[in-house]
């Protein structure tokens, strides 16, 4: 085990062998400035596996909740190992929640997009039906004089919670929201999110925490583990005329909308039974599987307003072919020629077949989501 502590950052985590059928605890050690990991057997007091580079990790992949993928091995970083570690990356890394309010999903992909180019990282999404009671329990009414519109305006339709990760994080996400007061965030930020989509004080565009403390409070409510799920969140999957796909990119631009979405770490035997359909069909099958594995998905339930359109076949059309680089040769507005890389990382699943698009909606909202 190395002992050098100056320059790497210690976690603990977690990995479920499931041909041992047993839970697996460790310690990761990441050296940022080379982009190695050390992994050690807390149980056997071993060094489990040696420094070295593992292709895909980045340094912004390191932090508590999150899951790395480590030679097919999707590890889950369930605290900090040391001090420093500690003291390190609350300094550099803050959590921050924040919600989509019902006004702009419409422009939920250009609202992340913002968010992402100002350099936050996505750690979580969902996409939900507020109830009264999540409001209350959540405060997102307190001490507003119109709070009956506000409950009324928050529970009219779907929101999109997020859990953000940057830099001073609280703060700068006030940066990009711009002030509460709509003419004042026209007058100071024009580029603010207020400023780009709020229409007036009540149908606000966005909700993001005042401080360190609530965004914790507030993530944990919204994004709880397989163990705690809170039944008082629903999904908002119709599971009607739809497809499902596991990124997003430019869909509603493309004239469909996004009736759900939630983020989803899906582990080995799910993920086999998912893409079991491709199974002795495609070569690339077995690759296919640890790709899904391999880190976080988003999935989405996409529909369209019209309801007499084959929503799996127009979809499909809108992925492209399979294959990224035929994508581009012969079709290259597609997402697959847009932002895939392989046959294997090609960017978006989506449903083949009309009758799978509700049967892998159901798939993701009803079964692995427990709902």
């Amino acid at each position: 085990m190395s002992t050098d502590c100056s320059n790497r950052y210690a976690f603990e985590a977690e990995w479920y062998d499931k041909i041992a059928c047993m839970l697996k605890k460790f310690y990761v050690y990441y050296y940022p400035f080379d982009n190695t990991v050390e992994l050690f057997d807390l149980k056997t007091k071993k060094t489990f596996l040696r420094r070295t580079t593992c292709e895909g990790i980045m340094a912004k992949d390191f932090y508590v909740g999150g899951v790395i993928t480590i030679f097919s091995r999707c590890i889950k970083i369930t605290g900090y190992a040391d001090a420093y570690t500690k003291t390190k990356l609350e300094m550099q890394l803050q959590k921050v929640f924040v919600l989509l309010k019902p006004g702009v999903i419409d422009y939920m992909g250009e609202i992340l997009k913002d968010i992402t180019n100002y350099d936050f990282c996505i750690t979580n999404i969902k996409m939900t039906m507020l109830t009264v009671n999540n409001i209350e329990e959540c405060g997102f009414a307190k001490d507003v004089i119109d709070k009956e519109f506000v409950i009324n305006y928050l529970i009219s339709g779907p929101v999109v919670a997020l859990e953000l990760l940057g830099g001073n994080g609280i703060v700068r996400w006030q940066e990009l929201a711009g002030s509460e007061d709509i003419k004042k965030a026209c007058l100071t930020t024009a580029s603010s999110l207020r400023t780009l989509y709020e229409k007036d004080e009540i149908h606000n565009a966005v909700y993001g925490s005042k401080d360190p403390e609530t965004a914790i409070k507030e993530s944990q409510y919204f994004f709880r583990d397989s163990k705690s799920k809170s039944k008082n969140l629903r999904n908002t999957a119709t599971l009607q005329n739809c497809t499902c796909c596991a990124i997003i990119n430019d869909i509603q631009k493309a004239g469909f909308a996004i009736t759900a979405v939630q983020q989803f770490y899906i582990n080995p035997i799910n993920c086999e039974e998912f893409l079991e359909i491709y199974k002795g069909v495609l070569a690339e099958y077995a690759a296919m599987v640890t790709e899904l594995q391999s880190g976080p998905c988003i999935v989405m339930e996409v529909t369209h307003k019209d309801e007499n359109l084959n929503i799996v076949a127009n979809f499909r059309d809108l992925c492209g072919p399979m294959d990224p680089e035929i994508a581009r040769q012969v079709r290259p507005n597609t997402l697959r020629a847009k932002y895939g890389k392989t046959k294997v990382q090609n960017a978006v699943h989506c449903s083949d077949l009309t009758e799978d698009g509700i049967l892998e909606v159901e798939y993701f909202f009803k079964i692995l989501d427990g709902r």
